[in-house]
C-alpha cells in the first residue's frame, strides 16, 4: 500500500492567492507530517500531473501528493471561494484538501 511521502505545491509568486496556497501547503504538511516541496512556475510538472484547460495548458497554483512508490496525484487545482462572500475561503480550502488527502490515503 502506497503512502503519501510529500506534498508538492507548484505555484507562481505573481498569483494573487500565492501566499494563501503556500500557507495551506505548509499547514497541511505540518499537520500530517509530510515533507513539502514548493516548485515555482514548473509548468511542465503541472501539465504532466495537474488539471489543464481545453487546449492542454496547465494553470498555477496546483497542489499534489507524491506517494512513496513515486506516483504523483493531484490534491487541488483551484482555491475555493465562499459563495456567500465571493472571497477565498481558507476554511473551505483546508476542508477540500484534507478530504482529498484522506481519499488518497484510503485508496492507495
Amino acid at each position: 500500500m502506497a503512502r503519501i511521502k510529500k506534498l508538492i505545491l507548484d505555484t507562481a509568486e505573481f498569483h494573487p492567492l500565492h501566499k494563501m496556497w503556500v500557507n495551506l501547503a505548509q499547514n497541511l504538511s505540518k499537520e500530517y507530517g509530510f515533507d513539502l516541496e514548493i516548485k515555482t512556475e514548473d509548468y511542465l510538472f503541472a501539465i504532466s500531473y495537474g488539471d489543464k484547460d481545453d487546449i492542454g495548458m496547465a494553470w498555477l497554483p496546483q497542489m499534489f501528493a507524491e506517494l512513496d512508490n513515486g506516483r504523483i496525484l493531484l490534491i487541488m487545482s483551484q482555491y475555493p471561494f465562499d459563495p456567500a462572500t465571493t472571497k477565498p475561503s481558507e476554511e473551505l480550502a483546508i476542508s477540500e484538501a484534507k478530504k482529498k488527502i484522506e481519499e488518497i490515503q484510503k485508496s492507495n
